[in-house]
Order: structure tokens, then C-alpha cells, then sequence
């Protein structure tokens, strides 16, 4: 989400897009298997897509959910998966909860 007019967004807004879409296809939350789906479609790295929905649920963007509760995603969770600056496949596995975009009151309060 860009803030201000100045403000670069912390997310790669096209990947964003495109989990964006593959949710409204879905009709529901996104699992690991979806985003390698997404990576082979789109001839994007796994990686990529994996930390750009870090970075959304680090921004209250997205949720990840695993075993029905919110699992709060920090800056901290993601350090601790990079290695040599990239996302392990083998470090996601645990990953086996849903990802889902926070869903917002669209009617604007006074």
C-alpha cells in the first residue's frame, strides 16, 4: 500500500496481483501448493511470491492461518527463513496453513 505520494510500496504490487486474482478464482484462502502453481504459470520464482506475501501479512495486507487461528507474521519470521538472501523451498514446509487478504470495512466511517 503506498502511504504517502513519495512512499515505494514494500511488496512487489504485481505479485500482490496476482495472489490478488488467484484468491477471487479460488473463492477462498491460498495454500503453498497455489503459489508453486502461481510460480510455474507465470514463470515467476517461488521465492519471489512467497516473500512478497510475508511482506503483506507483515503490513496487515494479508493473514496467514494455520489450524484455524491468525499466526502473526513478522519481520523477525522472515529474517529467520533468508538465506543467502533467498527463501528456502525446504524452510516453507512448515508453512501449511492458508493465506487470505485481510478483509477491510469498505464503507467509510465519518
Amino acid at each position: 500500500m503506498i502511504v504517502g505520494g513519495d512512499e515505494v510500496p514494500k511488496w512487489d504490487i504485481a505479485l500482490e496481483g496476482l495472489a490478488k486474482e488467484a484468491y477471487r478464482m479460488k473463492g477462498g484462502a491460498l495454500n503453498i501448493d497455489d503459489f508453486h502453481r502461481l510460480a510455474v504459470d507465470n514463470k515467476i520464482r517461488f521465492d519471489d511470491i512467497m516473500v512478497t506475501m510475508f511482506e503483506l501479512c507483515i503490513h496487515g495486507e494479508w493473514q496467514y492461518i494455520k489450524d484455524s487461528a491468525p499466526v502473526k507474521i513478522t519481520r523477525e519470521t522472515l529474517d529467520q527463513l533468508y538465506v543467502n538472501a533467498r527463501l528456502q523451498e525446504k524452510d516453507l514446509r512448515g508453512f501449511t496453513g492458508e493465506w487470505r487478504p485481510v478483509l477491510r470495512d469498505s464503507v467509510a466511517t465519518a
